[in-house]
């Protein structure tokens, strides 16, 4: 499946960037038309996030603006070597629960990685796969919990990281403020938001999801893993955040424009698994 991109819904999007004198769209650091994402939207059994569509939106017209390719599909059997090396990278905007129908699926997908692929997952990405340990691993944990929709503080802890580079350092942001669990000690943080500026409303379960973080909880990452690069956010829940919120905009760019400088190659002679659970070398 193929989504089109509306003119009038581009023109809004090119007038909202300029408006906000965002020229960090044009960047010489990446060669935009060697680019080609596959956006994956499928869901499984369990909530489904509203916003997709508006993400798909977002990434269509970022690809029209930068000029790199985008195909969105909800169909898990794109999952093949052979139509997958094509893609820079693999994007999952707000996927939960389980998104492949088979394990051969979920191979081809790891194999993918190994290759030297890229992925770039957005908010409920951290739901994805929760039953499946190397998925779990390659984003950097899985979803635990999280308080209601509410304004808090995020903080840029890495302001040399590419992906980081234009985003204000202490950013006040309506989101969910999500906790994870079965975290992966691999990844980079880069972002992170504030524990002390949620409400009071259920600190107890803040405290319990919280840990040993007291301050600053993991919002954003990248990690160079199994052989490909992953770059995760938290951040994402509100459609408005793909239409009108230019920080947020610039933050998910700036997410696939840091992975897609890393893939060089995806070449499959370099993958090794031979089942989705094969031991990590």
């Amino acid at each position: 499946m193929m989504n089109r991109i509306s003119t009038a819904g581009l023109v809004s999007f090119i007038l909202l960037l300029l408006s906000t004198n965002a020229g960090w769209c044009q960047s010489t650091a990446v060669n935009w038309k060697k680019v080609k994402v596959l956006v994956y939207t499928r869901n499984g059994k369990g909530y489904v996030h509203d916003n997709i569509p508006n993400a798909v939106q977002c990434i269509q017209n970022l690809g029209r603006l930068n000029g790199f390719s985008v195909d969105v599909s909800d169909q898990p059997t794109v999952f093949t070597e052979d139509n997958l090396k094509q893609y820079t990278l693999l994007l999952f905007p707000s996927t939960n629960n389980d998104v492949f129908d088979t394990d051969a699926q979920r191979l081809a997908f790891r194999r993918y990685i190994e290759a030297g692929g890229g992925f770039v997952g957005i908010h409920s990405v951290m739901g994805t796969e929760r039953n499946w340990a190397w998925f779990k691993r390659m984003i950097g944990g899985t979803f635990a919990w999280h308080p209601t929709f509410q304004r808090f503080t995020v903080e840029v802890i890495d302001t040399k990281n590419p992906s980081m580079q234009g985003l204000p350092k202490l950013w006040q942001k309506e989101d969910e403020f999500y906790f994870t669990k079965d975290m992966s000690p691999g990844p980079t943080v880069v972002m992170a938001n504030d524990l002390t500026t949620l409400n009071q409303d259920e600190p107890e379960k803040v405290k319990a999801f919280g840990g040993s973080y007291t301050k600053l909880y993991p919002s954003a990452w990248y990690y160079n893993f199994d052989g490909g690069y992953t770059w995760c956010t938290t951040l994402g829940h509100a459609k408005t955040d793909y239409e009108n919120d230019t920080t947020f905009i610039r933050h998910i760019f700036q997410g696939i424009r840091y992975v897609a400088g890393q893939v060089t190659k995806i070449d499959f002679r370099k993958a090794y698994a031979d089942s989705r659970d094969t031991p990590i070398r």
